[in-house]
């Protein structure tokens, strides 16, 4: 098996050799030029590793009184103390969860009136091999434990253990946005309305549909969509500069995107990508068609962009409004730099360490907070240099 393809986060084979013969002779072997882009100096930054010994970490969250929740996806919900410390005991009371390929307990995200309600949110796999899907719960965290779950929503049930999405973001009207990925054996279903594989869904908090969504009036659609046509999206911020949703996006080996979304867009997977597939042939011949909705960004071969965020704190003045995208095959957190909504340079952060780079988060305090990936995950704090 090729070293960059990632079996247990973000791709794998399942394509028979006459299949990928037959793609190859179609549309022919594409890879375009590209080149790493420079390093940031190690010397303008200093790593403080805050955790060690994570067992595939997947989130991180931000409690108001200083405590951190990382979710690690073999089913564990972890807490760290305002003292830096891992809590050795997993918060209790979550549900079953399947916990397969790059599948198990994914996202977690504080509720924005958390002092009040005293609430988080949490994505997972359920079900099994057979029939599973993507699950959105709440739930009061308390002593310890989760009380009062509440299931929000579950996606349209799929085979296999791949390609879930699975990111949550507040929206300043108290609704939330979930991405839900293709199920990678069912590309085709990003472009059917009528369920969520392959969408990003908007819910209010409680988990009913809000009545404004796009197409919650249209007879044969789910009415949970904001948009549709997406691979799987495992990054997803508000944008400050400009209150607008900005994604990232796995291609297969190719074709990786960040994309801002328009309500009722749709972002062309599988019919519109500049993607490479696991034969190396294009997916499809088109890189854009009308009616679709164009990324700002687009990277092949990919680096597997595992989340985002935009620095928009205080401790690194000069990074201020640039997007942070971990990378898992590149094994690097992106920096990318913007004016006036363009993309205006890229950087890589980390690199020097040479891990996959599963989540980041942005502190309170303006710390930009990253964690690794893999069995022996850890929790790096980024500081400026002392």
């Amino acid at each position: 098996m090729n070293p960059n393809i990632d079996v247990n986060s973000e791709a794998r084979l399942s394509r028979g050799p006459l299949a990928l013969v037959c793609a190859a002779l179609i549309f022919g072997p594409i890879w375009p030029a590209w080149a790493e882009p420079p390093r940031v100096d190690p010397s303008l930054y200093r790593v403080v590793t805050e955790i060690e010994g994570l067992e595939r970490p997947w989130s991180l969250a931000f409690l108001p009184d200083g405590r951190r929740l990382i979710t690690e996806a073999v089913g564990r919900l972890r807490v760290v103390g305002s003292d830096g410390t891992l809590d050795p005991t997993p918060v209790g009371g979550l549900p079953p969860i399947y916990a397969a390929g790059q599948g198990g307990l994914m996202d977690v995200a504080v509720d924005p009136d958390f002092p009040e309600t005293g609430r988080i949110f949490l994505t997972f796999l359920h079900g099994d091999a057979e029939a599973n899907n993507v699950r959105l719960v709440s739930a009061r965290l308390r002593d310890g434990t989760l009380q009062d779950m509440r299931v929000l929503f579950t996606a349209t049930p799929k085979a296999g253990a791949f390609n879930h999405g699975s990111r949550i973001a507040f929206l300043p009207d108290d609704t939330l946005v979930l991405s839900l990925g293709d199920g990678f054996d069912r590309r085709e279903d990003a472009q059917n309305p009528s369920n969520t594989l392959g969408k990003i869904v908007r819910l209010n908090r409680d988990g009913s549909i809000p009545p404004d969504n796009p197409l919650v009036h249209r007879p044969g659609t789910a009415p949970e969509v904001l948009t549709l046509g997406h691979r799987n999206v495992q990054g997803i911020a508000l944008d400050p500069t400009d209150g607008s949703l900005l994604i990232t996006e796995h291609g297969p080996r190719g074709g990786d995107e960040v994309n801002r979304l328009v309500p009722g867009g749709n972002y062309g997977w599988p019919l519109a990508s500049d993607g490479v597939d696991y034969s190396f042939a294009r997916v499809t011949p088109f890189a854009s068609l009308p009616g679709f909705e164009a990324p700002l960004l687009e990277w092949t071969p990919s680096i597997a962009p595992a989340g985002l965020a935009v620095y928009e704190g205080r401790l690194f003045p000069h990074w201020r409004g640039a997007l942070l995208v971990p990378a898992l095959v590149e094994k690097a957190v992106r920096l990318v730099h913007r004016q006036d909504g363009g993309i205006t340079g890229q950087e890589l952060l980390l690199a020097e360490f040479g891990e996959r780079m599963r989540d980041v988060r942005v502190a309170p305090d303006g710390s930009i907070q990253v964690l690794t990936d893999g069995t022996d995950g850890r929790l790096l704090r980024l500081l400026p240099p002392s």
